[in-house]
């Protein structure tokens, strides 16, 4: 079964992620926008890495892997197929399972398959048009056009993002050209602490502090980060 992210929830995060306003009906007019003007940025992103961005049949979309390959972000080209998540994270269970992670305590909606975990957030059943492309870069044009609400911007970092629910998300730099965190895999460190993990301990991600806009005053949370310089 599916995690359903619901509209508000993802408009909470998003909210706390990147200081738009509060209201609701300005908060979607603000995510609509934020969620077009992120399309440039991602189609950049795309053509900076084709070799790293393939289809993936099996869950009815597409996927990013990250360079060393230790993880990839996924979005779906029909929401009506996905099998799993129409957006999820995947990564490697290993670094995890070494600083304490007991994998019977996490939640049900964090998948734990062979050597790998998954994050993700099911959007609904939209389908795309009969005539219509399911290329990488329509895909996520899907997803701004039917959810522009999972969709932010991280002001204090220059980062567009998709959330996945539970605090966490992908993020790419808005400018490659001026940031050297290109691409981020965002992990909430609550639910691993509660299994067992040590978030300090995890190789290969680094826990530290995040500021975002809550009520529009900057404020430090905790956060689990896989960054990549793409350059």
């Amino acid at each position: 079964m599916k995690h359903i992210f619901t509209k508000p929830a993802a408009l909470a995060v998003i909210a706390a992620a990147s200081g738009l306003p509060g209201a609701c009906s300005d908060l979607e007019k603000s995510l609509d926008v934020v969620g077009k003007a992120s399309v440039d940025s991602f189609e950049a992103l795309l053509k900076a890495v084709p070799d790293n961005v393939s289809a993936d049949k099996q869950n009815a979309g597409w996927s990013l892997k990250a360079p060393d390959g230790s993880a990839r972000f996924f979005w779906s080209a029909d929401y009506g197929k996905s099998p799993l998540y129409d957006v999820f994270i995947q990564f490697d269970a290993k670094p995890f399972v070494d600083a304490g992670l007991d994998t019977a305590k996490l939640p049900a909606d964090i998948k734990h398959e062979g050597d790998l975990l998954t994050v993700g957030a099911d959007l609904g059943s939209d389908t795309p048009a009969a005539d219509a492309s399911t290329d990488a870069l329509a895909a996520y044009k899907m997803l701004v056009d039917k959810r522009p609400d999972v969709i932010g911007y991280h002001a204090s970092l220059g980062h567009y993002g998709v959330s996945l629910g539970g605090g966490n998300l992908f993020e790419w730099a808005k400018d490659m050209a001026t940031n050297d965190k290109d691409i981020v895999f965002v992990l909430d460190p609550a639910v691993w602490i509660g299994a067992g993990v040590d978030p300090g301990k995890i190789q290969g991600w680094v826990f530290g502090k995040v500021t975002v806009d809550v009520d529009g005053k900057p404020t430090e949370v905790d956060k689990i980060l896989k960054p990549f310089d793409l350059k």
